[in-house]
């Protein structure tokens, strides 16, 4: 692993982080997938799914960071690509919140 001293203090490199991100737009909700492009406010997700409704964390910081609670949460089934105007919010995904995030729909 790569790391640099500065004035005594020992700094790592860390891993990339995963290109998989939430999206939340102005008028057309919450979304995850694969952040393809970003262009301003236009982003195109690649395996996008829209959340739907959550439970478990209070915030997108807290459903990026940790993940949701499996019962209640509503996820829709993935879309090949989804293009997205007026994002207001781009948050990457843990690995932690990437498995609470598969599709969760009932039929």
């Amino acid at each position: 692993m790569k790391s640099v001293i500065i004035d005594g203090v020992t700094f790592v490199a860390q891993e990339p982080m995963s290109n998989i991100v939430i999206v939340r737009t102005y008028s057309a909700g919450v979304h995850f997938g694969e952040l393809e492009t970003r262009n301003g406010t236009e982003v195109t997700l690649k395996n996008a799914r829209r959340l739907w409704r959550w439970k478990g964390a209070n915030t997108l910081n807290e459903v990026a960071t940790d993940g949701v609670d499996q019962d209640y949460t509503r996820i829709s089934k993935a879309v090949s690509s989804i293009d997205l105007t007026q994002a207001i919010e781009i948050i990457p995904v843990s690995e932690k919140a990437l498995q609470t995030l598969g599709e969760r729909w009932p039929d």
